[in-house]
């Protein structure tokens, strides 16, 4: 996590020349292993630091250590930051840095640049020793001329070898130097974050990417001729700024969860890793398992003693734990399960964003295994929501699934600085004596909830089972009892439903057109609306946080719109598709849900491009649905 102070007035002095700018989205792109990623986050920090909004989007590739200067080794980060909130990565850059002429075609292939977008391109290649090499550049600037990129060649490397031996490791900090011109970062914020960034390596690594940052700052002053300021957000709160994985873990402290156990899986290992730096030091244990089973199994073992553990994963995770989830449920033992999505089936698309785990995550388990699910929309939310399925997960004595994904787990974002209260924490183990007379699961017949029994409690041992029980633990086949305690653990459901209140529409109550939404897709979706709100367009929209159970109300507030849909990042027939009717078509999951739950024909947009949604094809998408709206009534 990155602490930076309130701001005050601007800290630059804007020329003529150089005009304030609203916002920009640039991007850094190399080779995998080339620090890329690093240099845009320290980048992100830096802004953040400066005030100014600030979302990133990280560019992996699937494989490893693919080949180098190939499409397919196309690695780095995209940053967008404006002098307002940032809530998504926008539509096409504005500015670009790439390594080699090579990995923007992939960029390209997303549709990321636009005609006019700067690339600042190392010209090393352009000499190089293999005459195949200076021709694919000489092709790459032609074809980069074509489309309307702006190219400007600098010599990077030439630059970096002035400060020292090697390039290969310095040259993305002597690129965050020539950023900070260009945005007219402050220096010594620029400074401090690369101490903290290598604040485990020596004082000469850290002095020598001082260096670099210094001289990829001096380039650009003397060699470019524009910047682009941007203002910060006027604001007085202490802010933080980190990723959601980041604030996952924190959210782990701030918990009072002492167990998190997991097996690393992409996009969810870096919340160990921030665990693995600091959780010792508040008497928490992070426990690296052997594989998915191994991890859930031992939190199990540490709720059935006592503790409300923590288990991260991802969808391949989430697979693996099937069983478990389901002796957890049917033993009542409070668990917290941190889904982080990513592409599937299979291996799928392992470092790209999808929303594809939400009917897993309702239904993967055989036979029925009610759960509460809950989806984080912002960065800001991963952190809160961790602390509130703790809560949860205690209260009703049943797992509590959190769902994030890609997009928020490598996004970083500034956020108000959280104040810890002591109601965040998870009490002492109850060690008082437990009533004899009192079953280990002494179900309410109106909530279905019970007191949660602790081996070691005097009188407190209990025979936990995966096998249906009756209230004292003892397995039992009989048909009245599996029905009644089947009934108990829905009930949880409906009692945690009855706590909840119906969502707030973003826009008008009632209109043309609802666009119903889940997890990271918010700020995307929420910019588009106002967007088109602002052009007199009659849409809304409606965020869904709680999609197990869901919100309450949601058919009251779908019958007073024309139609409702949903956008997601998951997989739904085109209906434009000659082959796909009303009966054979396959829905969006949320969308699936919904209609289930309402019986009102609710659509969808969706796509399993990899890729967060931009608002500027949202609002294309929008303005379609909206104009076939109007034809009906004509």
């Amino acid at each position: 996590m990155n602490q930076y102070p309130k701001t005050g007035k601007d800290t630059f002095q804007a020329t003529e020349r150089d005009p304030v700018i609203r916002e920009h989205i640039v991007e850094i792109v190399s080779d995998s292993g080339e620090g890329a990623q690093k240099c845009g986050q320290s980048f992100a920090a830096i802004s953040a630091k400066m005030g100014n909004g600030v979302w990133t989007v990280e560019i992996i590739p699937a494989e490893i250590q693919p080949p180098a200067r190939t499409i397919e080794s196309a690695s780095g980060i995209r940053i967008r930051l404006g002098s307002r909130k940032i809530t998504n990565m926008g539509d096409e850059v504005d500015l670009v840095v790439a390594l080699n002429e090579q990995v923007p075609y992939a960029r390209i292939l997303q549709k990321a640049f636009r005609k006019g977008t700067i690339m600042l391109l190392e010209s090393k290649w352009s000499s190089d020793e293999s005459e195949y090499i200076r021709t694919q550049y000489a092709k790459a600037l032609d074809d980069f001329e074509k489309i309307g990129l702006k190219i400007i060649q600098i010599p990077m490397e030439v630059e970096c070898l002035k400060v020292v031996k090697s390039a290969k490791k310095g040259k993305n900090m002597w690129v965050l130097g020539l950023l900070c011109y260009v945005y007219d970062r402050n220096l010594e914020i620029a400074r401090n974050q690369v101490r903290f960034t290598f604040r485990t390596k020596s004082e000469d690594v850290i002095e020598s990417n001082i260096l670099l940052l210094d001289a990829g700052y001096q380039w650009a002053a003397d060699n470019l001729d524009f910047r682009f300021p941007i203002s910060p957000i006027e604001t007085r709160e202490d802010m933080v700024v980190m990723n959601g994985n980041e604030a996952i873990g924190f959210g782990v402290l701030g918990a009072g969860i002492e167990v998190c156990s997991m097996y690393p899986i992409t996009p969810a290992t870096s919340a160990s890793h921030m665990l693995a730096e600091c959780f010792h030091e508040s008497g928490g244990l992070i426990h690296q398992a052997e594989d998915e089973i191994a991890a859930i199994g031992f939190a199990i073992g540490s709720s059935y003693a006592g503790k409300t553990p923590i288990t991260i994963t991802s969808g391949p995770g989430i697979a693996l734990k099937t069983e478990f989830i389901g002796l957890a449920a049917m033993a009542e033992l409070p668990l917290v399960i941190v889904d982080v999505q990513r592409g599937g089936p299979s291996t799928g698309l392992p470092t790209k964003v999808e929303q594809g785990d939400l009917l897993a995550v309702l239904y993967g388990q055989p036979g029925d295994t009610p759960k509460i699910v809950l989806a984080a929309s912002t960065i800001e939310e991963c952190f809160h929501f961790v602390i509130l399925a703790r809560k949860i997960a205690e209260s009703f004595r049943t797992p509590v699934f959190l769902l994030t994904d890609a997009n928020l787990a490598t996004g970083q974002q500034p956020f108000p600085r959280p104040n810890a209260v002591k109601d965040w924490f998870s009490p002492p183990v109850d060690q008082s004596p437990w009533k004899k007379d009192v079953p280990p699961y002494d179900w309410n017949e109106k909530t279905g909830l019970s007191r949660r029994p602790i081996p070691g409690q005097p009188f407190g041992m209990y025979t936990l089972t995966g096998l249906a029980h009756n209230e004292i633990g003892q397995v039992s086949y009989d048909p009245e009892n599996n029905q009644k305690t089947s009934a108990y653990r829905s009930k949880k459901l409906v009692t945690f439903r009855n706590t909840l209140n119906p969502p707030q529409v973003f826009g008008d109550p009632e209109g043309d057109l609802l666009i119903v939404g889940w997890g990271s897709t918010r700020g995307a979706i929420e910019e588009a609306i106002e967007d088109l709100r602002d052009e007199g367009m009659s849409v809304s929209s409606l965020h869904l946080r709680f999609l197990s159970p869901l919100e309450p109300g949601l058919k009251e507030i779908f019958i007073k719109f024309r139609k409702v849909m949903t956008i997601e990042i998951n997989y739904s027939d085109d209906p434009d598709d000659p082959a796909i009717g009303k009966e054979n078509r396959r829905y969006a999951q949320l969308a699936w849900v919904l209609r289930a739950e309402t019986l009102i024909d609710v659509d969808c947009f969706s796509n399993v491009e990899g890729q967060p949604l931009r608002p500027g094809n949202l609002k294309m998408r929008i303005r379609r649905e909206l104009k076939e709206l109007e034809q009906k009534v004509k």
